[in-house]
This record gives C-alpha cells, structure tokens and sequence, in this order.
C-alpha cells in the first residue's frame, strides 16, 4: 500500500509539474532565452522520485521558480545580445554586477554580451542526486547529514531559514568536479595598476583535490574507504611550483576531515630550505600562504592591501579562494541576501585569454545572464579562523543551476571592500580545442580563470587553469590522480 502510495505522489508530482511547466512555456514563447532557461531547468527534475514528505516543498519550491521565471533584469539594465561593454559604457551593467566585478570592469576588463545558455549536469550525477538527494538533512548546527552524492539539496525553498546553508552545501558539492581535478602546468599571473608587464609568474605543476566523498564518475563510487578510516572528505594542493626558480618545488597541501569543528589541515612545503611545515587554518586565507618561503626570499614581500603580514610573494591569492571559495562550510555562518539576475561567464574560452585595456589585470570574455543567490558567508565567533582571518566576510554570487561561484566580494573588518574575484567557466566536452586525451563523454562546465584583485591597489593575479599554453592540461573526473596524491609525502617527494 505505501508503495501504491509514494507511487501516486509521485504521478501527480509529475503531472503537477508537467502542467506548470507547459503553461509557462506557453506564456513565455516571447520571452527571452534567460527566462526560458529557467524553466528548462525545472524540467531537469521532473524525473526525481519523490517521497510523501518531499512533495509540499517541491511545489512550494517549483512554484518559487516558475515566478523567478518571469523576474525581469533590473530596471536599469540596458544591456542587448551582442553589446561589448568597456569603460565608456560601463554604466550599462552596474546593477548587473558585484560590486567588484563593476570595478574592473571601470577599470578595463570588456564583456561581450551572449544569450543566456542551459548548462546540463553531467548524467552520473544527476543520477546520484535522484538517488540519494531524499535522505539528506540538515543538522540545527548547519552541518550535513545522510549525504553520499550528487546535489544534496535540489529544491531550495529560499524562505527556509536554513536556505543559506543548503546553498552553500550545494557549491560545497557542486557537479563541476565530484571526484578529482588534475590542472597541470598552471600558470598565475600578477599584475599592477600602471605596469606595462608581469610583476610576477608562477606556474604549478598540479592544483587539484580528490573528493573521499560524493564521487560520482571514477570508482571508488559513491564513497572512497578515506571517509570510514580516516574521516576525509578531501584532499587538495598546488605543487610544486616550477617558476620563478627561486621557489621551485615548493607547493601547498591540505586535508579536510569530516568531522565538524575539526579544522583543515595544511602544509607548506619550501625546496630552498628543505622544510615541510604545519600552518594554522587561519594562515590559509592569508595571500599564497607560504609564510616560510616568503620568509627565505629577503625583499619580496610586497605585503596584502590589509597589511596582512608577511605571507604574500608578489600575488594576491589565498587558498580560501581557490574555485571562489575553499573554505570549510562548517567555519562559517550564512545569511541569503537575496536573489539576482546578473551576468557571469560561463561559457567562454579555453584557454581564457587575459584584457589587453588593463594590463592584464583581468580576463575578457563573452558575458550572459545568469540566476544567482547571494549569500554572506561570516567566519563564526570562537572558531580557528575568527581570531586570525583575514578575511571575516565574503558576498558570494552562486549559479542557481551550476551551483558554482560567479564572482565573490572580500570585506575587511571595518566593512570595506578590499579585494574581488570572478571565475571564468567554459562548457564543453574537452578542455580545449586541440585536446587528445581530456575528453570527456559529455558537455560539463569548468574553471578556464579567476581573477583576484586588491582593489585598494590595483595589485592582481590572474590564474589560467590549464596553463596558456597546455593543451591536454585539465583532467576532471578521469582518475588522473588518487587519494595519496595531495599529502605532504607527495609533495616533498615531488618538489625534491
């Protein structure tokens, strides 16, 4: 009988959606391609079972959606197909925009506008998510339970209390790269207001992690034993940097356990000294976190735009901001600010190629509208990182449907905005054009750039994921690395 029934709810909930669904495209045939891919992407999840106690948030959150569907771009958006925006018209997109993302643009980084895209998850997980999705909870604490795989919540009702951090769970394990990312021959480049060139380039030979957990595509599937023995959720790194050659083979590992209140742990690996070295969570939103061979190359510390101490080398990055954010869910509280039209990259390039106007400060690309939720993310009082962060407060800006970060917003603790960063994504089925081996079976999106920009100064590094020049460089998904591969070990064994 309980089956008959979940049976029956589930038939209507299709034939619920169904019919909403072909009223709005009825209604929408006149509309633009934005709004009718936000009702495409409900369509994505009229396949998913749902159980009895499910069914009132699907409709409440399919009936959210289908409103979203019609929220026209704001008021003061003058935006068409095909507009290339630059300084002079840059007025065009302020409230298309963050608050960063509009600085650089002022400052030279030219957007082609394109129309809105669909963008598929892949099919393996897709069908995690329908698998696993209905046991998944939320603690009172905002920590995850009973997650395995896929999108642990695929219908986010945004009047939940609880919204923010369902969200945030969604990046956390969000379908760009469920098992392992293997980016070879990255290169990071730092540039300045005013300069006519490179004030610094590295390039790594691997930025990466392996998920232990939510694998959907490489076996071990859907858990690595990591998670029963170890606690692990993950693993990540960058190493060893192959340039500039006084850094050679130093590189960056951390480790996250499962547990909450256990903070990551990390370690910095320098190749002049010969010298592995525990670093404090707090240290791993400081710029380039490599505090000990900064420390070994007297004058180049540049220092950040806060003052931040001596960690930085002539680059803006922090691992926090690795994919936009790298930080453990867990150590921040979240606050839904909202939710937005705005434009972001999402289809460009790869590789992406750096703006000419600016100096290289930022990468210029083709621009779309995009539905976004903004979420504030605040370190949490008392835990490792309050006390000693630099970064107390970041403005994300999430893809409701790729669940990746846009553009992200760092504040100070006095409120102002010090520095921004924007993510650059392609979506295709191979990492660039000559690719021979990193082809996937289907279209997925991925990282191609990110800018990080002190705006106090001007000071930005851009990184490129493959390098420029690396054509078989992005391997997602396809069991180029293992469990091991992000430990200290490795990497004192590689930068050797």
């Amino acid at each position: 009988m309980l089956r008959a029934n979940v049976a029956a709810v589930n038939l209507v909930a299709v034939m619920f959606t169904n019919a909403i669904l072909q009223t709005a495209f009825a209604a929408v045939k006149s509309r633009n391609l934005a709004q009718r891919r936000k009702l495409r992407m409900l369509a994505q999840w009229r396949k998913i079972r749902m159980k009895p106690k499910h069914f009132a948030v699907a409709v409440a959150a399919l009936g959210l959606a289908i409103v979203l569907a019609w929220t026209p771009l704001p008021a003061g958006a003058e935006v068409q197909d095909g507009d290339v925006i630059t300084p002079a018209n840059a007025s065009k997109v302020e409230n298309l925009l963050s608050p960063g993302s509009f600085a650089l643009v002022k400052q030279g980084m030219t957007m082609k506008i394109m129309p809105a895209e669909h963008l598929e998850s892949p099919p393996p997980y897709r069908a995690a998510t329908e698998k696993y999705s209905p046991q998944v909870a939320l603690a009172p604490d905002g920590n995850l339970e009973n997650y395995v795989a896929g999108l642990p919540f695929p219908l986010v009702d945004v009047n939940d209390p609880q919204a923010a951090s369902k969200i945030m769970w969604n990046f956390e394990y969000r379908p760009m790269s469920t098992d392992d990312i293997d980016a070879r021959n990255v290169e990071a480049v730092s540039h300045t207001d005013g300069s006519s060139g490179e004030i610094e380039h590295f390039t790594f030979g691997h930025l990466g992690l392996y998920n232990y957990l939510g694998r959907t595509e490489v076996p071990p599937t859907p858990i690595d034993a990591g998670v029963l023995n170890m606690d692990i959720a993950s693993r990540a790194g960058v190493y060893p940097v192959l340039e500039p050659a006084e850094l050679r083979g130093a590189g960056l590992v951390r480790e996250r356990s499962l547990l909450p209140g256990v903070e990551d742990n990390a370690w910095e690996y320098s190749s002049d000294s010969r010298r592995l070295r525990r670093l404090p969570a707090s240290c791993l939103s400081d710029s380039f976190g490599l505090a000990s061979i900064s420390a070994n190359s007297a004058g180049r510390n540049s220092g950040s735009g806060t003052g931040g101490g001596a960690t930085t080398y002539a680059s803006t990055l922090d691992p926090n901001s690795w994919f936009g954010f790298s930080g453990k869910p867990t150590e921040y509280s979240y606050r839904l600010l909202g939710e937005r039209s705005i434009l972001g990259s999402v289809d460009g390039s790869s590789p992406a190629m750096s703006c000419a106007d600016d100096g290289g400060r930022s990468v210029c690309e083709k621009w779309q509208p995009r539905h976004v939720y903004v979420i504030e993310a605040t370190a949490k009082s008392g835990s490792p990182l309050s006390a000693g962060t630099l970064v107390p407060k970041r403005i994300f800006y999430i893809d409701s449907e790729g669940w990746f970060i846009t553009a992200s917003d760092l504040y100070e603790r006095d409120g102002r905005l010090w520095k921004t960063i924007v993510n650059f994504y392609a979506y295709s089925d191979r990492a660039t054009p000559g690719t021979r081996v990193a082809i996937w079976p289907f279209k997925r999106i991925f990282q191609t750039a990110m800018v990080d920009e002190d705006l106090t100064n001007g000071f930005s590094t851009v990184v490129h994921t493959p390098g420029l020049d690396d054509r078989d460089g992005l391997y997602i998904n396809m069991g180029a690395i293992d469990g091991n591969f992000f430990t200290p070990a490795r990497m004192v064994q590689a930068g050797r």
